[in-house]
Order: C-alpha cells, then sequence, then structure tokens
C-alpha cells in the first residue's frame, strides 16, 4: 500500500530537481519555476507540497548543501559538475542529511534513480560515491566538518 505514495514522492522529487535544474541553469528563482511547473503538471496536492517543501529547503539550506558536496566531492570543482548531478546531490543531501525525515537508503535510492533518468551514464555512479562517502563518514562516527 506504500507504493502510491513513493510514486507521489517521486513525482514531487522529479518537479523539485526539474525546478532546481532550470533555476540553477539559467538563473531564475527556483520557487517562481517550480509554480509555473506545477501548473503545467498533474501532481496530487499532497505532492505539490513536499515539492515546494523540498525546494524551499534546498534552496535556504543552499551554502550547507554545497558545502557537503565541495567536501565529499573533493575532485571536482562544484560549478565543474554538471547541472543536474549537482543538483540531484543538493536535493538527496537535504532530504538525508539536513531534514532527515527519511531513510538513508531510501534518499541514495531516489537520488540514484532521478541520477538514472536524467543524468548522464556516469551519473549514477557519481551520486552514489558522494553520498556513499558522507555515509561512510557519519558510519565512523566522525562529525561530518563543513
Amino acid at each position: 500500500m506504500n507504493k502510491p505514495v513513493f510514486n507521489k514522492r517521486r513525482k514531487a522529487r522529479v518537479v523539485c530537481l526539474q525546478a532546481l535544474y532550470e533555476a540553477d541553469a539559467v538563473n531564475h528563482k527556483a520557487i517562481e519555476v517550480l509554480n509555473r511547473l506545477l501548473l503545467e503538471t498533474e501532481i496530487p496536492e499532497a505532492s505539490v507540497a513536499f515539492a515546494t517543501e523540498l525546494v524551499k529547503g534546498v534552496i535556504d539550506n543552499l551554502p550547507e548543501t554545497d558545502a557537503y558536496i565541495k567536501r565529499f566531492a573533493t575532485a571536482w570543482p562544484i560549478d565543474q559538475i554538471p547541472v543536474i548531478d549537482r543538483n540531484i546531490l543538493r536535493l538527496a543531501i537535504f532530504e538525508i542529511f539536513i531534514d532527515n525525515r527519511i531513510p538513508v537508503s531510501i534518499g541514495i535510492n531516489e537520488a540514484i534513480e532521478l541520477a538514472k533518468t536524467f543524468g548522464s551514464d556516469s551519473s549514477p555512479k557519481f551520486v552514489n560515491g558522494v553520498l556513499g562517502s558522507i555515509v561512510l563518514k557519519l558510519k565512523d562516527n566522525e562529525a561530518v566538518e563543513i
């Protein structure tokens, strides 16, 4: 019975990712992009609220999410990470490590699914590697210094 909620949340994450991508790529305001996309997309009301919460959360915590990316994707300057990968990571880091309301395994799986759908062939591996590095650091009971 959890499947419909899962699908609704995934749809909300997709719309959220699209808004974050456009905002990052062409410097539009993320919430305005999200509002436009929500008018164009058939999405349940609960998913609208969830997508709005995610976009606002990512934008409000952008310095912190980007600090995670800089710390754990050391081979890539953040501005050289493909826009889609950067925003998948921002969304996942916010959901898993900042908002902290979903299990890590679900958050990573959702991020990988987004990377498979919207990223390049190497995106799922890259996203999984960055998120996995953060998880390993946390499992070692080390504070993640940002």
